[in-house]
């Protein structure tokens, strides 16, 4: 199996389990509010993105990508944009399907690969919104060119990204005893860190694969991909997975692109 498709199946999981944050749905009074104006989405943890960073949103046509789970995509077609969504998780698709027929919305799903837009024209898009999604993918380069590809000239990508460093520290020893402890070069390659014994755990237990990025990568790839850097902020982790990163670095980056 890819890692796409290992990542897939963990997301599922993920939806079946019922515990993590990004799987959890809107409520219909959230997208009730949402059609007379009163929205927000995140790209991170905790910041919402700024209002000011939209264009008008009626008629607006969006693509959010790697974006399932039933939270950002009912939310701006409630606002009033033309939702594309692509995920590679089915039962995160699922999830927007129950909430669009849950509120009377129209989001147009497709399951599929964030780095492969082939199902989509050239200038299709106005505005791509991609939450923080590219730690459970290998390369950067191929999403970038694709995104640059189905915007219009002049549209607007917005991502987030986690913070590369986050990924140095020992996962265990911060989760179970709060201790920062040095481990891992950069950038980080998960597969590459299990034996044989705890890869095999992993996919039996269906559990995420993750990758860091440099922000060369993350900054420069989007400059050469034809576009330029129009907003920026910092984001940090909640205090709700008991992490103690956010007291000192933050956990994401969060960017306005636009393609030249």
């Amino acid at each position: 199996m890819t890692i796409k498709d290992l990542n897939s199946v963990a997301w599922d999981h993920a939806v079946d389990q019922g515990d993590n944050p990004y799987t959890k749905v809107v409520s219909s009074e959230q997208v009730a509010a949402a059609k007379v104006g009163g929205w927000s989405v995140y790209l991170s943890d905790s910041k919402p993105v700024p209002r000011e960073w939209f264009p008008r949103l009626e008629g607006t046509k969006v693509l959010c990508l790697a974006s399932g789970g039933g939270q950002q995509a009912p939310i701006l077609a409630a606002a009033g944009a033309d939702v594309t969504l692509l995920d590679a998780s089915v039962k995160q698709l699922a999830q927007d399907t129950y909430v669009a027929e849950r509120d009377g919305l129209q989001i147009k799903t497709f399951e599929g690969d964030m780095a492969d837009l082939s199902a989509f024209e050239d200038n299709s898009f106005d505005l791509i919104f991609n939450p923080v999604s590219t730690l459970f993918v290998p390369d950067l380069k191929p999403i970038w060119q694709e995104c640059s590809r189905v915007l219009k000239s002049g549209g607007i990508l917005m991502t987030g990204f986690m913070n590369p460093d986050e990924f140095i520290f020992d996962a265990e020893a911060l989760d179970d005893d709060g201790i920062f402890v040095v481990k891992y070069p950069l950038p980080y390659i998960e597969y590459e860190t299990l034996n044989p014994e705890e890869l095999r755990e992993r996919k039996q237990n269906k559990q995420m694969f993750h990758f860091s990025h440099t922000v060369e990568t993350q900054l420069g790839g989007l400059l050469k991909a034809g576009f330029v850097i129009t907003g920026f902020y910092e984001d940090r982790r909640t205090g709700e997975d008991g992490n103690p990163i956010r007291f000192y670095i933050p956990s994401y980056y969060v960017v306005k692109a636009q393609k030249l």
